[in-house]
C-alpha cells in the first residue's frame, strides 16, 4: 500500500511540474503584448492631446474672428449711414450755390454799364462763389468714392460672415443628423448603460463598463462587440469626422501582479480592445480613429461608480473648411 501512494504522489509532483512549465511561458507572451499595446496607447494619447488642444484653440478662435468681423460689419454700416447724410448735405448745399452763381451771373449781365470798379468787385464775388463750388464738388466726389470704398467694404465683410454662419448652422446640422443617426442604430442598447449625446459640438456615445467588459477584463463581451459593430457601420463611412475612443474606470485600485497592473493600464487596453473591432469591422481610417486612456480622472458621477466605469467614444467634424474661410 505504501507503494502505491508513493506512486501516486510521483504522477501529482510530475502533472504540477507540467502545469508551472506551460502557464510559465503564457504570461510573458501576454505581458510583452500589453507593454506594446500600453507604448501604442501613450502614444496615440499624446496625439490626441495635442490635437485636441490645437481644435479647441481653433475653435475658440474661430469665435473670436466671427465676433471681430461682427464688429467690423456694424461699425462699417454706422459710416455708412454718416457718410450717406455728409452726401445729401453736401448736394444740397451744392444746388444754393449753383442757384445763387445763376442769380449772380444774370445780376452781371445787367449790371453790364456799371463803373469799371464795380464790374471787377462783382466778378470777384462770383469767382470766389465758383471756387467755393468747386471746393464744394471736389469734397463731394472724394466722400462719394469713399462711400463707395466703404460699401464695398461692407459687402465683403457681410460675404464672409453669411459664410462663416452658413458653414457652422451647416456643421452644426451634420452633427444633429449624425447624432439622430446613431441614436436609432444603437436604441437597442438603451437600457444597458448605452447613451448618445449632443454637446459642444460633438457627439458623445457613452457605454458603461458592464455592457462591453466583465470585472477587470480587457477582453469585450459578445453583447458589448455586436454593439459597436453596429456603431462602426453607421459611422464607416464617414471620412470627414475624427474619433477619439477612451476609456474610464472607477476610483477602486487593482491589485494584481500581471497585466493590466492599475487603473491606467485598463483604461488604456479597454480603450485599445475598442478601436481594433471599429477597424476590423469598418471602412474607418486609422488616421482618423485614437484610443485613449483617463483612469479614474474624469467621473460623471461621484456617488455610481458603475457610471464611471465606461468606454466614451467622441465624434467631431473637421474643421479645416471652417479654419480655411477664417484665414483668407
Amino acid at each position: 500500500m505504501n507503494i502505491k501512494i508513493s506512486q501516486k504522489y510521483k504522477y501529482i509532483v510530475i502533472f504540477s511540474v507540467f502545469i508551472f512549465g506551460v502557464f510559465s511561458c503564457v504570461p510573458a507572451k501576454k505581458f510583452n503584448e500589453l507593454l506594446e499595446k500600453e507604448k501604442a496607447c501613450a502614444e496615440s494619447l499624446a496625439k490626441y492631446k495635442n490635437n485636441n488642444d490645437m481644435y479647441e484653440s481653433q475653435a475658440k478662435d474661430c469665435i473670436k474672428r466671427k465676433e471681430v468681423l461682427q464688429k467690423d460689419l456694424n461699425r462699417i454700416k454706422k459710416e455708412l449711414v454718416g457718410l450717406q447724410r455728409t452726401v445729401d448735405i453736401s448736394g444740397l448745399e451744392i444746388e444754393k450755390l449753383r442757384t445763387e452763381n445763376q442769380e449772380l451771373e444774370s445780376s452781371f449781365s445787367k449790371l453790364s454799364q456799371m463803373e469799371a470798379r464795380e464790374v471787377a468787385t462783382f466778378q470777384a464775388e462770383v469767382e470766389a462763389k465758383n471756387r467755393e463750388l468747386q471746393k464744394k464738388e471736389d469734397a463731394l466726389m472724394e466722400l462719394e468714392k469713399q462711400l463707395r470704398e466703404k460699401e464695398r467694404l461692407l459687402i465683403e465683410r457681410e460675404k464672409r460672415v453669411n459664410e462663416l454662419e452658413e458653414l457652422i448652422k451647416n456643421r452644426e446640422r451634420a452633427i444633429q443628423a449624425m447624432k439622430d443617426k446613431i441614436a436609432a442604430a444603437l436604441r437597442a442598447y438603451e437600457n444597458s448603460g448605452l447613451t448618445v449625446e449632443q454637446r459642444n459640438g460633438k457627439i458623445y456615445i457613452s457605454m458603461e463598463a458592464k455592457l462591453l467588459f466583465a470585472s477587470g477584463s480587457t477582453s469585450i463581451e459578445p453583447k458589448g462587440k455586436k454593439a459597436i459593430v453596429e456603431l462602426a457601420s453607421v459611422i464607416g463611412n464617414e471620412k470627414d469626422w475624427e474619433i477619439v475612443v477612451e476609456g474610464h474606470t472607477d476610483t477602486d485600485k487593482l491589485n494584481r501582479g500581471t497585466h493590466p497592473k492599475n487603473n491606467w493600464e485598463l483604461s488604456v487596453l479597454r480603450s485599445t480592445a475598442v478601436v481594433e473591432i471599429m477597424l476590423e469591422k469598418s471602412e474607418l481610417l486609422p488616421s482618423q480613429i485614437m484610443a485613449a486612456g483617463r483612469s479614474e480622472f474624469h467621473p460623471v458621477d461621484k456617488n455610481n461608480k458603475a457610471k464611471n466605469r465606461r468606454i466614451e467614444v467622441i465624434i467631431s467634424p473637421n474643421l479645416n473648411e471652417l479654419f480655411e474661410i477664417i484665414s483668407n
